[in-house]
């Protein structure tokens, strides 16, 4: 805050400082994700004649993405998967942030240090670690042999949909974790210790009263599983089969193989205006949680 007593040359001087502090990150942000917004948006409705950025003005791209029933069949795949990552994600992660939130004690920092090391390494390595896990000849096909579960490697694992979600759902963890447990620590202690002393029980007291105070936690770590998670196309491609494929490895094979930008572009646009929507129908559930706690 700006003290009002101070001089017109130490005001002056206090908004220098903070201009030059914003500049750099104003830059990068209009540099970075202004300016490549602005260009993959003109770029979708040229048409493609080889050139770089196309030629002419055109709505044939998004006439085509509409019209043809294999995109409509991928956006809704793509969903599919993202809803069903999202939901397997903050299930699982709920718990951890509650145990970290009330239980953990001086375990609290090895925990968190425990949620945090997948961070250290590649997206990449992880996804090519659960390659090997479910590959055909993999780590569990080869337990469930040894096992005497089965006589031959099943094929029920790699190249499906439910292995893009099993590894998608592992990787994006710790972005739901991390905002639960937030929203979980900063529930002050004496609302439960009122509903305690009302004599509300354990599970009452986690329905009435921490689990809509932790919504906002819940759903923040849900929109930050589901918007990566509709556009992903590393996954698919190593884990998943031609049942997985997602709209991001669309918009990748017309970036690179069909060398098509204008309709790259096109499809891009249209997974965005999908999760805007998304977005805006969690921001109406925020405000409707936040309203009644």
């Amino acid at each position: 805050m700006i003290n009002e007593g101070a001089s017109p040359q130490a005001l002056d001087g206090t908004r220098l400082f903070r201009s030059a502090m914003l500049t750099p990150g104003m830059l990068m942000t209009f540099a970075l994700v202004v300016f490549a917004l602005c260009l993959v948006i003109f770029l979708s409705f040229r048409s493609n004649d080889g050139s770089l950025l196309g030629a002419g003005i055109s709505l044939q791209n998004f006439v085509a993405v509409f019209t043809d029933p294999l995109y409509a069949l991928v956006v809704m795949r793509s969903l599919i998967i993202a809803g069903l990552v999202t939901l397997a994600t903050v299930v699982t992660a709920y718990p951890v942030a509650y145990y970290l939130a009330f239980h953990a004690g001086p375990r609290r920092s090895l925990i968190l240090f425990l949620v945090t090391l997948p961070f250290w390494t590649s997206y990449l390595l992880r996804v090519f670690a659960w390659k090997i896990v479910l590959a055909y000849n993999g780590v569990l096909n080869s337990a469930l042999m040894l096992s005497g579960l089965t006589s031959e490697p099943p094929t029920l694992f790699l190249n499906t949909p439910s292995a893009v979600v099993l590894t998608l759902a592992h990787a994006y963890a710790p972005f739901a974790i991390l905002p639960i447990f937030v929203a979980l620590d900063t529930i002050p202690k004496s609302l439960m210790e009122a509903a305690a002393d009302l004599g509300a029980r354990p599970f009452t007291t986690f329905r009435r009263v921490i689990l809509p105070n932790s919504m906002p936690g819940v759903l923040s770590g849900a929109v930050v599983v589901f918007v990566p998670t509709v556009g992903d196309y590393v996954t698919p491609a190593l884990i998943g089969g031609p049942t997985s494929t997602m709209i991001g490895s669309l918009v990748q094979a017309q970036f690179g193989k069909a060398n098509d930008w204008p309709f790259g572009a096109a499809l891009a646009v249209v997974v965005m205006l999908v999760i805007l929507a998304v977005v805006l129908i969690v921001r109406k559930a925020d405000r409707l949680f936040g309203s009644r706690t």
